[in-house]
């Protein structure tokens, strides 16, 4: 399998600038995507912040296997991390995360009142790997579509504060990877959730490694949604079945794959099979 990597310059320039503008902020928001909390939590980013506190919203939970999120969120508070899982396409966060950071933000509150000083918006840097929903979100709580968004990573270039409301000022960046994935199956996941630019995947090795992953963990899923009477032993073998069932064919009828990889991966980041997660908070 081919190495992979995205790390193009705009990346490390964003680091730099959350370091500068990071002292302005009294909280980060960190965006997980719910189905792979682990592979989208970016490990760099721990020297980068340092001792700021920090909220990880693990996004698109609608997509997520519900058990799995309960599991991750109980996790998380066994280990004092503040979280929320939410869904900032269809759902309403913003009650719920103003209140989450106010308990985050409780002490330093609490001292600003005792000095007498007024209260001011709580002022959050929005930040995560690219395509987990971070402009979503503040164009979700600013309730105008103030950031540029779209279901492709790298969307985001420039870091802009939004007002939303009377209670929040949001600080959108850039997605940022890290420099180098030292877990195959880290860099497997993100590429399978559409966290990397297709055009630099090797999409075949991708494919089948989220076809072995749903033959495993949600094979009534697979069998459903391509009416399959079985499933094979083998990842591949079950791609030549999909793309036979679709009629995708090329000519002499040898099975087009590359099309049926194309649909399989369309179909996962589109919970076209239902809630699923990657990553088993029990596992990682």
């Amino acid at each position: 399998m081919k190495t992979i990597q995205w790390y193009p310059g705009h990346m490390e320039k964003a680091k730099k600038r959350i370091r500068a503008k990071l002292r302005l902020a009294d909280i980060v928001f960190e965006m997980l995507d719910a189905r792979a909390p682990a592979s989208t939590m970016n490990p760099a980013m721990d020297d980068v912040l340092q001792y700021k506190p920090r909220l990880l919203l693990l996004n698109k939970a609608d997509l997520a296997d519900d058990e799995k999120t309960e599991a991750w969120l109980e996790r998380f508070e066994n280990e004092d991390i503040p979280a929320l899982a939410i869904n900032v396409l269809t759902g309403r966060p913003a009650e719920r995360l103003i209140q989450k950071s106010r308990d985050v933000l409780k002490e330093k509150i609490v001292r600003r009142k005792e000095k007498g000083m007024k209260e001011v918006p709580v002022r959050a840097m929005v930040i995560g790997i690219p395509n987990v929903g971070k402009s979503q979100l503040i164009n979700n709580m600013a309730g105008k579509n103030k950031t540029k968004t779209g279901a492709r990573p790298g969307v985001t270039r420039h870091q802009t504060y939004i007002r939303a409301g009377k209670d929040f000022e949001l600080l959108d960046n850039p997605g940022i990877l890290w420099p180098r994935f030292t877990s195959k199956k880290t860099a497997l996941n993100l590429g399978l959730i559409g966290s990397i630019k297709d055009d630099l995947l090797p999409l075949d090795d991708i494919a089948l490694y989220g076809i072995d992953f749903m033959m495993r963990v949600y094979p009534k899923s697979l069998l459903s949604r391509y009416r399959l009477d079985e499933l094979p032993k083998h990842p591949f073998d079950t791609l030549e079945a999909i793309a036979r069932k679709r009629g995708f064919l090329l000519k002499g009828g040898m099975a087009d794959h590359d099309r049926a990889i194309r649909v399989f991966l369309h179909d996962f980041r589109h919970g076209a099979f239902g809630r699923l997660t990657l990553d088993d908070p029990y596992d990682v």
